[in-house]
């Protein structure tokens, strides 16, 4: 599908679609990372015998492999026509991009990126940048153009 067939879809200016939208992502964060420690469990198996094949050379993807693991799931996921990760579907959230633009799997990949090294020097301040900014944004959704809102009002 090219840009030119697609839709601008700008996120509401209605305060509701926001209302609870911090609290509701601190939830999706906990589900989606229970999801992604169990994919990475046959990621590993998979990588154990990759590594008795390629004579140990294998072995050298545990280190990044929970990371891989979890790129290609928020990549596929947030980056995909839902916008949203299963844990994000399941707390009504969806992240959507200021510019009106859908989410492509390489952005979902940037905010995610962002969203870890922002977490690494700030934390437990992270979610604090949330409370006051304006929609509840998140020191990477205002580094990247995006913004979580509620999906039933988006």
């Amino acid at each position: 599908m090219s840009m030119h067939n697609q839709e601008l879809r700008l996120p509401s200016q209605d305060w509701r679609a926001y209302q609870g939208v911090l609290s509701r992502r601190v939830f999706a964060f906990i589900i989606d990372y229970l999801i992604v420690a169990l994919l990475w469990i046959p990621a590993a198996v998979v990588v154990f015998f990759l590594g008795i094949l390629t004579l140990g050379l294998g072995f050298f993807l545990y280190p990044v492999l929970f990371a891989l693991v979890a790129m290609l799931y928020f990549g596929l996921t947030v980056g995909g026509r839902e916008q949203a990760s299963p844990g994000m579907r399941i707390m009504g959230v969806a992240i959507a991009r200021t510019d009106g633009r859908p989410m492509d799997f390489l952005t979902a990949i940037v905010h995610l990126a962002i969203f870890w090294i922002a977490n690494a020097l700030l934390t437990p301040l992270i979610l604090l940048i949330g409370l006051f900014t304006d929609r509840g944004r998140l020191l990477h959704d205002l580094l990247i153009g995006t913004v979580a809102v509620r999906r039933d009002m988006y």
